[in-house]
């Protein structure tokens, strides 16, 4: 099955489910406090993040340097401001640990273990040699 599928699928039973457990352990009113500070807090937080983010990117600009790091984690960023506006507790998580930095670094760290290939330690180079033949008998076109 397509994990997009699958994802659209799960994350909405998964929220639901959670919803109701908690929600019967501490209370409706509870429950929907605790989904609006999360969301509440959790915006703001990835608003500081993304300046900080922004600040990083144009003082490596200043320094001749690609912002790299910088452009994959404002977009880290941007996809945990969406999770934690979404309503629930799983995507809350999600989004808070995208927008910590130290968990950010150990996320990044995984996905550029699994997208970069290994150069292989032989060098794959043909040697040879070449002459400039000049022929006025040469056809031209």
């Amino acid at each position: 099955m397509n994990p997009i599928l699958l994802s659209i699928l799960l994350v909405p039973a998964v929220e639901i489910y959670l919803l109701i457990k908690i929600g019967s352990q501490i209370g409706a009113i509870t429950t929907i406090l605790l989904i609006f500070t999360t969301a509440i807090v959790g915006i703001y937080y990835a608003k500081y993040e993304g300046l900080n983010t922004l600040k990083s990117g144009f003082a490596e600009l200043s320094k001749n340097k690609p912002p790299t790091y910088e452009m994959i984690s404002g977009a880290a960023i941007a996809f945990a401001a969406l999770l934690l506006i979404i309503p629930g507790f799983a995507t809350d998580v999600l989004g808070f640990l995208l927008i910590f930095p130290i968990s950010r670094r150990f996320f990044f760290s995984i996905l550029s273990k699994k997208f970069t290939h290994k150069q292989p330690n032989e060098n794959n180079f043909i040697d040879g040699d070449y002459e400039d033949i000049e022929n006025d008998d040469d056809r031209k076109i």
